[in-house]
């Protein structure tokens, strides 16, 4: 049987930054051939990526990637199942690595970015390799690519939780990083009212139509106050129906139009944003467990 000595184990843990221990079993399964050892690392990996594959992934960061001349960009959402791993260096790299890969390369759709190459492998791979050290979930959400028509900027806040990036048109890089931080700070949900998904702006009529019927007054007046409602709600929701931040006696439109400037678009993305978080109980998870133990039979062990 080969020796497996410890330069052995750093080896193998430099090539494929497995576990320590994860490394020595591999080598000891593989009798000390280290290309063998990799397979082992790469399989036993992978098998804990597809386990950990059903677990929901409400945390994680925002990172954006804006090139040189703001003219390319694009923003990323890579999720994981705690915040304690969103703070995880090599768990950041990765999101920077998407971003920049998202950038450079236009992928379709996030099956395309999956297969794209990525130190040595696929950004699949890497992120599988990840999942077996981590010993978490980790997702690629959703990603926008940008080809400005003006000049691109990005503002990314709260521990990467919130991220933007805007395309300016005109105006200087003082207005475009006033939008970015205004649009993450108001999140709007479109730049005009045309733009508002027609479902939101229904719920929104229902709702001002049932408080204006509660009135009792007549039908025509009832009418004018639900769309006055409504057009009040747009200019809560949209960019340039806002007031702006830093001065709320003017409007972003009007700001824009005191510059010379326009807003071509903007994405906006907020980590974990309509995923159903899990809430564990662990009260009563640990009463279940009791239960089956009693029902089974098995002694408990009490927690220290």
């Amino acid at each position: 049987m080969a020796e497996i000595n410890a330069g052995m184990v750093r080896e193998l843990r430099e090539k494929t930054d497995a576990p320590m221990m994860e490394c020595k079993k591999a080598l000891t399964e593989a009798a000390g051939d280290m290309s063998k050892a990799e397979e082992i690392l790469r399989v036993k990996l992978g098998n804990k990526a597809t386990k950990a594959a059903s677990r929901i992934t409400a945390e994680g960061v925002v990172a954006a990637r804006i090139s040189e001349d703001g003219k390319c960009g694009a923003l990323v959402e890579l999720n994981c199942e705690t915040d304690f791993v969103a703070k995880n260096q090599d768990f950041l790299a990765l999101a920077g690595s998407l971003a920049q890969i998202v950038m450079a390369q236009d992928p379709a759709d996030v099956g395309t970015l999956a297969a794209l190459p990525l130190e040595g492998s696929t950004v699949d791979e890497v992120r599988k390799a990840l999942i077996g050290r981590i010993g978490e979930n980790i997702s690629i959400r959703r990603f926008k690519r940008f080809a400005a028509k003006g000049r691109l900027f990005s503002y990314v806040h709260g521990g990467a939780k919130i991220g933007v990036i805007v395309d300016c048109v005109a105006g200087d890089d003082v207005l475009g990083k006033d939008l970015a931080m205004h649009i993450a700070a108001s999140k709007p949900v479109a730049l005009t009212g045309v733009e508002v998904a027609p479902e939101l702006i229904q719920k929104e009529r229902e709702i001002a139509a049932a408080k204006a019927a509660e009135s009792g007054k007549p039908a025509n007046i009832v009418e004018k106050m639900v769309e006055g409602a409504v057009q009040k709600y747009l200019k809560e929701v949209t960019l340039l129906g806002q007031p702006f931040v830093k001065n709320d006696k003017q409007t972003v439109e009007q700001l824009l139009k005191s510059k010379g400037a326009a807003v071509a678009a903007f994405t906006l993305y907020v980590v974990g944003e309509g995923i159903e978080k899990r809430r564990d109980d662990f009260a009563a998870e640990v009463m279940a467990q009791v239960g089956l133990a009693a029902r089974s039979g098995t002694p408990q062990t009490q927690p220290s």
